[in-house]
């Protein structure tokens, strides 16, 4: 298909629309673009390829990311500012709604009971999830299984998720499959703390942005990948904010039944923590990251993306973000798998997940009128 020219207006509409109806999680949504844009000579499909290389080799949303970069190959930052923003807008609205309503009716029964049923099946969406990422990234690579169940124990153990994990597991990749210079490897090692923030005593909303803009540069993967980041960050490190296990699966579960990129789970953590201006600031930071390496990283990564030591990091960072993922299901699954009534929810859903491809969403509305009928109080 040859490409043909496309104003900036139509591709902010088309945007606006899968933002605003594209269900599904980051692999349906690439694919919703590939159906539709190509077709119109959009863009062509090598152009495509290459765009679909670059989100899945850089961490951050893929989703949001390949929208951004077709943005930004067509209509240069503005095309990228533009696409980038229409593209989260109607999540980011949906989320914040949602927010306001779960705040306001929580203490209701019916709301825990929807959320009783919710809770159970997201267990079983994040399992998935962390197999489905492992089987298409791992392999039969033992050194790459070995790196996940290394990080899915030291996150089960320790009930804590660490990011340095992710770097010291794309470092170990390169030397397993680039076999570079010992000593460059050490001195990259050493100097990657400094590219981590402490978190220090700021006021709340710079704290929240700091946090989040740190999550949206770490999460190789999925979309998912960002669940054990935050886990660790908003529940563990960050008491003072008051997200409980409870809270912070049903700010998860919003994220995977809401249009759009899961990461938007982070407006809704911020609505939680800081009310409106939390969630524009949680949103911001989490896409900043991605929006900055669209700009200034990604011709250099398409142009290198063959070299083995950056084949290599990107293979160890996704095995370490896949045992992650399995090791925050077991921690989210202490709190959220009750009873016998929430592990059947969970065991169906998975066993459903794992058989038929059946939209998340459909199975967590399915769930949530299980949580219903099943609630207890």
């Amino acid at each position: 298909m040859e490409q043909k020219p496309v104003g900036l207006s139509d591709l902010v509409k088309y945007f606006l629309r899968l933002g605003a109806f594209g269900f599904g999680g980051p692999i349906a949504l690439a694919g919703y673009m590939q159906r539709d844009l190509i077709p119109r000579g959009w863009m062509t499909q090598q152009e495509y390829s290459e765009g679909l290389a670059f989100a899945q080799t850089m961490p951050g949303p893929l989703a949001a990311q390949l929208a951004m970069w077709i943005g930004f190959i067509r209509h240069g930052v503005l095309g990228a500012s533009l696409v980038g923003i229409i593209f989260v807008l109607p999540a980011y609205l949906i989320v914040v709604v949602v927010a306001i309503l779960y705040v306001a009716f929580n203490g209701l029964s019916i709301v825990q009971a929807l959320f009783y049923g919710i809770g159970a099946a997201i267990i079983a969406i994040i399992a998935r999830s962390a197999f489905r990422l492992a089987r298409t990234t791992v392999g039969n690579d033992w050194r790459l299984w070995f790196m996940f169940f290394v990080v899915a124990l030291i996150t089960v153990f320790t009930r804590t998720e660490i990011a340095l994990l992710f770097i010291a597991a794309g470092i170990v990749g390169i030397f397993l499959y680039a076999r570079p210079r010992a000593e460059k490897i050490a001195a990259s090692f050493f100097a990657l703390p400094t590219l981590v923030v402490p978190v220090v005593t700021f006021p709340l909303l710079l704290q929240l942005g700091a946090f989040f803009l740190i999550a949206g540069a770490f999460t190789f993967g999925s979309g998912l990948a960002i669940v054990p980041f935050l886990h660790q960050g908003v529940v563990v490190e960050h008491p003072e904010w008051m997200i409980d296990e409870r809270k912070f699966l049903d700010a998860v579960a919003v994220g995977i039944i809401t249009p759009g990129p899961v990461v938007i789970t982070a407006a809704f953590v911020g609505y939680l923590v800081a009310g409106f201006w939390g969630s524009l600031v949680a949103a911001t930071a989490v896409f900043l990251p991605v929006y900055l390496f669209v700009l200034f990283i990604g011709r250099y990564i398409l142009r290198y993306r063959e070299h083995p030591a950056l084949k290599g990091f990107v293979k160890g960072a996704t095995a370490a973000a896949s045992g992650a993922i399995a090791g925050a299901a077991v921690i989210l699954a202490q709190d959220s798998i009750r009873d016998v009534a929430t592990a059947l929810i969970a065991l169906v859903t998975f066993l459903i997940l794992w058989r038929f491809k059946i939209p998340e969403p459909l199975l967590v509305g399915a769930a949530a009128l299980a949580g219903i009928a099943l609630y207890r109080g």
